[in-house]
């Protein structure tokens, strides 16, 4: 969902007989039929449940699942190389939404949607959506990530933070480019550390970034990956969670959290589904703020001085209104120190 790719695809409304058919032959695929809830749904994904990413997604539909809508199943840890032949058995088995992280598994699940135009695919991509049946979403909380960088910019005693991510792609680098944006805003003497260790799920690598981090004077970090927020509890430095809150996890180290809500995307996409409006669409700006789809996790005055959070819950309101729009930068951040 690149800048470009932003354009989705006209809605198909629910007609009768022969004007149903016509409409969905002009629209690139076949007319969608409304569905009794529940509709049955699965997710695939190729790191365990539990990562940051995936936990958001598994969230809403387990709500979704707790209010009727839908029936749920999941696959974690499924292997590239074993992805289509998960996605297809699930296309096979009759399922109407089949949801996805994508990257490693985009291939296969572009592939099979092209199979299964009567089953809705909605996937996780930097790329554009694909009709009639494949639609896409992103992490687009820049809004959320750039009020932490506020916090951290007013935390730091050294003015060195440092940033771990997973890959420099821009799923993560617009969230780190938004999180600095924020920091410098309060504090242009603010310098950044980043790196990236090329792996969605590994504490350890995160955690030995980290440290070395630590040990050039970084005393706030970026925990874009799991391990970062265990390096600073052990160093007694700070730590800015992305994407879940983990303040309960690291009580006094987690001190600000960009939260994902895929609530707003998991709804819109399961009621298109029970409607039989379900096309090809971007679903990115459903993560917006504006939309619902993320948030700041609630600032604890103990932690963080009320004059700090009075500053981002001003800056928030103009962000909510519009009056202040966060840029969106999906260039990979490089360190300034």
């Amino acid at each position: 969902m690149r800048d470009g790719y932003a354009g989705s695809a006209s809605r198909r409304a629910i007609l009768a007989g022969g004007g149903a058919a016509l409409l969905g032959a002009a629209l690139g695929g076949p007319a969608r039929a409304a569905k009794a809830r529940p509709v049955a749904v699965a997710l695939v994904a190729s790191v365990p449940i539990e990562q940051q990413w995936i936990s958001r997604i598994h969230l809403a539909l387990k709500a979704a699942e707790a209010r009727g809508d839908v029936t749920y199943v999941y696959s974690e840890n499924v292997a590239n190389t074993d992805a289509e032949r998960v996605i297809r058995e699930y296309a096979e088995g009759r399922k109407d939404l089949i949801v996805g992280e994508a990257f490693g598994l985009e291939r296969p699940a572009r592939k099979i949607a092209g199979d299964y135009k009567a089953t809705a695919f909605l996937m996780g991509s930097s790329f554009p959506q694909a009709a009639p049946n494949f639609s896409v979403f992103d992490n687009y909380i820049q809004d959320a990530s750039y009020l932490t960088g506020i916090v951290a910019g007013k935390e730091t005693r050294t003015n060195l933070i440092g940033m771990v991510g997973g890959y420099a792609i821009p799923e993560v680098n617009r969230l780190m480019q938004a999180f600095m944006a924020g920091a410098k805003s309060v504090n242009p003497d603010v310098r950044f550390l980043v790196s990236f260790i090329n792996s969605w799920y590994d504490p350890p690598k995160a955690k030995e970034t980290a440290f070395a981090m630590i040990e050039r004077r970084a005393d706030v970090l970026y925990a874009e990956r799991f391990g970062v927020s265990d390096a600073a509890k052990e160093r007694g430095v700070k730590a800015i969670g992305n994407v879940i809150d983990t303040a309960a996890q690291y009580p006094g180290t987690v001190i600000a959290s960009a939260l994902w809500n895929m609530q707003p995307t998991i709804d819109r996409a399961v009621g298109k589904v029970i409607d039989g409006s379900f096309a090809a669409e971007n679903y990115g700006p459903w993560s917006h703020m504006d939309k619902g789809g993320c948030s700041l996790a609630p600032l604890d005055p103990r932690l963080v001085p009320q004059a700090v959070i009075d500053m981002v819950l001003a800056r928030e309101a103009e962000i909510r209104s519009g009056a202040f729009p966060v840029a969106v930068n999906d260039a990979e951040p490089k360190s300034t120190a």
